[in-house]
């Protein structure tokens, strides 16, 4: 038996619980264990490999008893990838360790008890869900280059997809014949190590409703070899592929978006459909992943919200305007405001494209526009806010409160920020309401939820 744990050894545990980051949680000798694997109810034979004061980690070697919650994944990459983690665990079961989450984040971030938290809505589509993905290049060896997704655990490993369940069968088709026309043609690629060569990503944007497809090149500076022929045999074995854009990134940080972007063909955006409105959307513009889900999670948001032809709407941190747009005609005006220009424009053009009329965006920091341009919020009532995984910046969260709305809707893709956002919300006289969790991403550790807040 192992009495004070050292780098290196090896234990059996039992795994007692999902944490929040997606590790499962098992312990020795009455010290927290983070594992990489292994699920409720599973013995589990792991070497420890790094501890720390209060816990330590652990990298799981086998399972020695398997769990009734354990089902077989259904991708061929599942023990290779870093995405759909908990494939292997019961749908149901997903839904329930989901909404454990939150309230375990609002018990111990935000030190909030007795909240009602319902039960976790699940996705409609299980399988093929996501509109956007990012695949990576990365070289192997001499002339030898993987494009694809990267290994679990490390960021410098991508190993070449032949299929993801995540984003759509003809995704996948377009990955691997793009792989083939970059070998046949030798396109250099780019080495994340050594910081050379060109092609950095491929993202591929699916409308799920209309079914356009966007092909984004993110690349470093220089134009694409032979474009015109690229662009002829993609599209004639593709023609759902309705525009295709290239993003130039010379930095060193490996995120597949660029300083400036170039439209090679098409407009250079595709069009979506949500809750009867048409939107469009650009390579780098913030949109809803799961589209058909994200019409469920708005209609949550609305119903909170019960907004009134009275009502003067705010939509902070609005992205392409989604949000604003589809309340548009439950209120007499709405004010949107966001970071990205370019989802800005598109926010303006999609209003002007669904026949809005009463609404405003405004580009920039939501702390520094409610700093600087106070009377664009003049008569505002109520808010929804959806916020990056960060959460709201503190001034912004600040100058919110000083708005004193009787009626605040926050849209959260992270529980941990959340409870740290809704914590100083209830510090400021409001109450919250019924919090409703809802599964954008099955098959990963992540949730989005959706609670209101009442003066």
């Amino acid at each position: 038996m192992i009495v004070k744990e050292r780098i290196g050894d090896i234990i059996e545990t039992d795994v007692i619980d999902l944490a929040f980051n997606g590790k499962s949680v098992g312990s020795l000798n009455g010290k927290i264990i983070f594992l990489n694997g292994g699920l409720p109810g599973e013995k589990v034979q792991a070497r420890i490999v790094k501890k720390k004061a209060r816990f330590s980690i652990a990298k799981v070697l086998s399972i020695v008893e398997k769990s009734k919650e354990r089902v077989v994944a259904q991708c061929s990459h599942f023990d290779l990838c870093g995405g759909c983690t908990w494939q292997d665990l019961d749908y149901d079961r997903q839904l329930y360790y989901k909404r454990k989450q939150v309230v375990d984040c609002l018990a111990h971030i935000g030190r909030i008890g007795k909240v009602d938290v319902a039960e976790t809505i699940p996705s409609a589509d299980r399988y093929y869900y996501r509109n956007k993905m990012e695949y990576s290049f990365n070289v192997n060896g001499d002339r030898a280059f993987s494009l694809g997704l990267h290994q679990r655990g490390h960021y410098d490993r991508i190993f070449d997809l032949k299929e993801c369940l995540l984003q759509s069968e003809i995704s996948n088709e377009i990955v691997n014949w793009f792989r083939e026309y970059v070998t046949n043609n030798r396109i250099p690629v780019y080495d994340i190590s050594n910081h050379i060569g060109f092609l950095r990503f491929l993202v591929i944007r699916e409308a799920k409703k209309t079914g356009q497809i966007m092909l984004n090149l993110v690349t470093a500076d220089g134009a694409i070899p032979d474009a015109e022929k690229l662009i002829a045999e993609i599209t004639g074995r593709f023609p759902r592929i309705v525009t295709i854009v290239q993003n130039i990134n010379n930095g060193k940080s490996n995120v597949a978006r660029g300083e400036r972007e170039i439209a090679l063909y098409g407009k250079g955006f595709i069009e979506e459909e949500l809750l009867g409105s048409t939107f469009i959307v650009y390579a780098n513009s913030f949109f809803q992943t799961n589209s058909r889900q994200a019409e469920l999670l708005y209609s949550k948001a609305y119903e909170l919200l019960d907004p009134t032809i009275n009502d003067r709407f705010l939509d902070l941190y609005c992205g392409t305007g989604t949000i604003g747009i589809c309340i548009s005609s439950k209120v007499s005006g709405v004010v949107g405001i966001e970071l990205e220009p370019s989802a800005i424009a598109a926010a303006k053009e999609n209003a002007e494209r669904n026949g809005i009329k009463n609404v405003e965006f405004y580009t920039g920091a939501a702390e520094k526009i409610m700093k600087d341009k106070p009377e664009i919020f003049e008569g505002i009532t109520c808010a929804i806010i959806d916020p990056p995984r960060a959460g709201m910046h503190r001034q912004a969260l600040k100058r919110l409160l000083d708005l004193r709305l009787p009626r605040i809707v926050y849209i959260s893709c992270n529980p941990a920020t959340f409870s740290r956002d809704a914590m100083l919300l209830l510090d400021s006289e409001y109450t919250m309401s019924q919090i409703i969790p809802v599964d954008m991403f099955p098959h990963t550790m992540h949730i989005e939820l959706v609670a209101g807040f009442y003066k």
